[in-house]
C-alpha cells in the first residue's frame, strides 16, 4: 500500500500522464491483507487496536486517492480480486476482466465483514448486488462482474485484461487532458449530490468547461471539420 500510495502521489504531479493502469503479475490480481501478518499483530500490548488502526486508515486513505487522482484509473484484472483487492477494483474509474478473473468480498466466512470494501463496491454496483457479495462471501465470475457493473469489458479467450486495458488507455490519452480531468472530478462530487445540488454544480462546471482553450479548440475543429489541437495541460 506504501508503494502505490507512493506511486499515486507522484502521478498526480506529473502532467505527462494520461491514464493509468493497475495490473499484476502471476495468478492473483490482488488478494487484499495478509492476514498472517494482521493475526500476528494480536500479541501487541493493544491487541492489535493501533495497528488496524493504521492500515484500515492508509488503505482508506489509497483507495480515495485513486478517486481523486487527476487522471482516469484502469483496473486489468487477470485472477482473482478478493476482500481489498476487490476494493481496489471498485475504487478504480474503469475495470477490464479477463475471463479467468473472479471477484469476492468474502470476511463474512471469515467472521470479518468486509465493511471497508463494501465502500467502493456499493458506490459501483447496486445495493441487491453489493449486499449478496457481502453477505454471501461468494465468487463472481467476469462476466458476472461486468453483467452487474464491477467491471466495464471482459476480454476475449485469448486476451489478457492488460491488453484490453491498454487499448482503453490509449482512447482516453487521445483525448483533451484538462476536459478528462474536469469531468472526473465533477462526476464524482456531483454523485454524492442531491439532484438540484448535482446539476447547480454541473451548471458551474459546464460555463468554466465552455470557456477554457480545449472547449474552444474542440467546438472550432468540430465546426470547421479539422482534427482538434489540444493543449498538453
Amino acid at each position: 500500500m506504501g508503494a502505490l500510495q507512493t506511486i499515486l502521489d507522484e502521478i498526480a504531479r506529473e502532467k505527462t500522464v494520461r491514464a493509468v493502469i493497475l495490473a499484476a503479475k502471476g495468478p492473483v490480481f490482488c488478494a487484499g491483507h495478509d492476514l498472517k501478518e494482521m493475526t500476528a499483530r494480536r500479541a501487541d500490548v493493544d491487541k492489535g487496536r493501533r495497528y488496524f488502526e493504521d492500515v484500515f486508515a492508509r488503505c482508506a486513505k489509497l483507495m480515495q486517492s485513486l478517486v481523486h487522482l487527476p487522471r482516469p484509473v484502469i483496473a486489468a484484472v487477470d485472477g482473482v480480486a478478493t476482500a481489498a483487492g476487490c476494493q481496489l477494483v471498485a475504487s478504480c474509474d474503469l475495470a477490464i476482466a479477463s475471463p479467468s478473473a473472479r471477484f469476492a468480498t468474502p470476511g463474512v466466512n471469515i467472521g470479518l465483514f468486509c465493511s471497508t470494501p463494501m465502500v467502493a463496491l456499493s458506490r459501483n454496483v447496486s445495493r441487491k448486488h453489493a449486499m449478496e457479495m457481502l453477505l454471501t462471501g461468494d465468487f463472481l465470475s467476469a462476466e458476472d462482474a461486468a453483467r452487474i457493473g464491477l467491471v466495464n469489458h471482459v476480454t476475449q479467450d485469448g486476451e489478457t485484461a492488460l491488453e484490453g486495458a491498454l487499448e482503453l488507455a490509449r482512447r482516453i490519452a487521445a483525448k483533451p487532458p484538462a476536459t478528462v480531468r474536469i469531468g472526473k472530478e465533477a462526476f464524482y462530487r456531483q454523485a454524492e449530490m442531491k439532484l438540484e445540488e448535482a446539476y447547480s454544480y454541473a451548471s458551474r462546471v459546464i460555463v468554466e468547461n465552455m470557456l477554457a482553450r480545449d472547449a474552444q479548440e474542440g467546438i472550432g475543429a468540430f465546426i470547421g471539420k479539422r482534427e482538434p489541437r489540444w493543449s498538453d495541460d
